[in-house]
């Protein structure tokens, strides 16, 4: 009995023997994974940031390149200093022990031993200074990146910048591309074309002993990645024009906006004030942002797509569009300037033709009653006239409301610029909300026949109205990329080349280019903006601003047959559209279709008449508009 049992013992002891074996022989040999994670804690992984595309104008200038910067990175779980390690980490970095303490305690508790950035964005001279040093500091190492340098100082609203990623956007990614302390496109042109200019990340595993030395790459490289640079972003637009363009707008509110009508491919956009790029990069980010958010004028609005505006007289083109169309009005319906309907300048009465080129309000009061009233209006006599019974205004409104969409207004452009706004056609429901249902008439809404009242566009829209009239009836969408990639592998939207058709008779067209041609020559445009040789087709907008001055306003292209240009100037608070606006407009045209400005003097009046005072800073040169030598 003694005997069996001594060899049930033994039979045991060599089971569990052997399963023991088996066990370790699996973990050591076959099971890999253990190992590696074992080995955790002797890795040590740099992520590898690729280069971000770069960004050429049509010339093929460089408008965003890339500059090197250092991020001291820490994984938590390894930094384990000694007191005395810690006192000479600070005195390295200019630390005090508190501070040390407080970066420390800020890094997320999930990092675990996932690298985090400690001290970001170190100069070429700290990374020269403590490269070496650095190895004894278990848990700390430099990571190499780029930031964004725009040598040219230009176009910030329009190429737009890039920032670390806030945790919100983090956590809204699901790509899961993005890490702590990543960068990424946060407006402009940066920010609509992020997933093309980001490129892709790499990862380099490196053995590294006890005391955090590098001992060569891990299993020979086999688990590293290789980062891929980001694409190119190829543009429309002609950075000469843009800069003469920022010239002009210089101490103003407001934006321009420049098109090339056969293509929809944006020549300019300028918004007004405007700062160097070259501020938000950099140590001084964080300070700057805050200087240029508490900004009385809004510097960092783009005001070319996200501010809305009242068109004014501009607007005219369009009702005078959507009336003839709509069989309301012909080239010789004569309305009479009658100022008891509604404020002009005075002028001859006249045609529709003249009512373009003398921008008549009264005569809009009358076509845009009409197309409300789907032309149902009664004469009772010489001096009476009413409205027919059948002629019912929420039956227009709807057709003139629908009529709007065609052009774009009150409807983004879907231009390739992060944050675009709509602009703003009022809805049936808001009078109804504010005067009862069925309870409004035509007296309620007759501003908006003149661009006034509700209505409000972006100056993108209206620069998109001018090519549609540039065109006879048709435009592309509005937009800046022309192609990401290199060569042959450049790739395009197609929905940027797709032609958008406005259902509009284009023999409509003729009296109301005609009348745009003669309100350059001898109508609204003042005789100090002409420029004979250029056949120019503009409209005039004073735009009423219940806060303070009228807005300047202006839109044109030219040339009249086979137009190479369409532009659209809005200046705050500037009056009269033909003493401000057109002028700036007009002098674009003559730069971009002739190589030069031949009206110094006027250049000069415009760029220094002074209509706000920013303060926003300088960080480069005192003056945007030095003679510029790079290529």
């Amino acid at each position: 009995m003694l005997e069996n049992r001594r060899w049930i013992i033994l039979g045991l002891f060599l089971s569990f023997g052997l399963i023991f074996s088996v066990r370790l022989f699996f973990l050591q040999v076959i099971a890999k994974g253990y190992k590696i994670a074992a080995e955790d804690n002797s890795i040590k992984r740099v992520v590898i940031y690729p280069d971000r595309g770069l960004i050429y104008d049509r010339n093929g200038k460089v408008l965003v390149m890339n500059a090197p910067i250092y991020d001291l990175m820490v994984t938590p779980r390894k930094a384990k200093l000694t007191l005395a390690e810690k006192k000479a980490f600070c005195e390295l970095f200019g630390l005090s022990l508190e501070d040390y303490d407080k970066l420390l305690a800020k890094m997320p508790t999930e990092s675990g031993n996932l690298p985090v950035p400690f001290i970001k964005q170190l100069s070429k001279q700290d990374f020269a200074r403590i490269q070496d040093k650095l190895i004894e500091f278990p848990g700390f190492f430099i990571a190499a990146r780029t930031v964004r340098s725009y040598p040219h100082r230009s176009m910030a609203h329009l190429l737009g910048y890039t920032a670390e990623i806030s945790e919100t956007e983090l956590k809204n990614n699901p790509s899961k591309y993005y890490s702590l302390g990543d960068y990424i496109g946060k407006a402009g042109l940066e920010a609509f074309y992020e997933r093309e200019l980001r490129g892709r990340k790499g990862v380099k595993n490196i053995w590294v002993d006890s005391k955090g030395k590098e001992k060569g790459a891990y299993r020979n490289g086999a688990y590293d990645t290789t980062s891929i640079a980001g694409q190119n972003l190829y543009t429309s637009l002609d950075f000469e024009l843009q800069q003469l363009g920022e010239k002009l707008m210089q101490n103003k509110a407001g934006s321009v906006v420049a098109i090339e009508p056969k293509t929809g491919q944006i020549l300019a956009l300028i918004s007004s004030p405007y700062y160097d790029p070259n501020l938000l990069i950099g140590k001084d980010f964080s300070k700057n942002y805050e200087i240029l958010r508490q900004d009385e004028h809004k510097a960092l609005l783009n005001r070319a797509v996200t501010s809305h505006y009242p068109p004014g007289s501009t607007f005219k083109t369009v009702q005078l569009l959507i009336g003839k169309q709509m069989q309301v009005i012909n080239d010789e319906s004569v309305f009479y300037c009658n100022h008891a309907l509604v404020k002009c300048h005075g002028h001859p009465s006249g045609n529709l033709h003249t009512s373009i080129q003398y921008s008549c309000n009264p005569y809009y009061w009358n076509v845009y009653r009409r197309i409300i009233y789907q032309n149902k209006i009664e004469q009772i006599n010489d001096s009476t006239i009413t409205v027919a019974k059948d002629g019912k205004i929420a039956d227009g409104y709807k057709k003139w409301f629908e009529a709007l969409s065609v052009f774009n207004i009150g409807r983004k452009t879907m231009v390739d610029i992060a944050a675009e706004k709509a602009g703003r056609v009022p809805k049936i429901s808001l009078y109804d909300n504010r005067y009862g249902e069925g309870k409004w008439n035509f007296s309620n809404i007759y501003s908006l026949g003149i661009g006034q009242g509700e209505i409000e566009t972006t100056p993108l829209q209206l620069a998109n109205i001018a090519c549609i009239i540039a065109n006879r009836g048709y435009y592309y969408p509005p937009h800046v990329g022309t192609g990401v990639g290199k060569g042959k592998d450049r790739k395009t939207d197609k929905f940027y080349s797709t032609r958008q058709e406005v259902p509009i008779n284009p023999a409509h067209y003729d009296v109301l280019i005609n009348g745009m041609r003669d309100a350059y020559r001898g109508g609204t445009v003042g005789p100090q903006a002409i420029i004979h040789d250029l056949d120019i087709c503009g409209k005039t907008g004073t735009a009423q601003n219940p806060r303070g001055q009228d807005h300047s306003v202006f839109i044109c292209f030219a040339p009249r047959e086979n137009p190479q240009i369409a532009v659209a100037v809005y200046v705050e608070n500037a009056g009269f559209g033909g003493d401000v606006a057109a002028p700036v407009a007009i002098l674009m045209i003559e730069k971009y279709l002739k190589g030069k400005v031949s009206k110094d003097w006027l250049e000069k009046m415009i760029t220094e008449k002074q209509l706000i005072v920013t303060k926003i800073p300088q960080i480069v040169s005192p003056h945007l508009f030095q003679k510029d030598t790079l290529k």
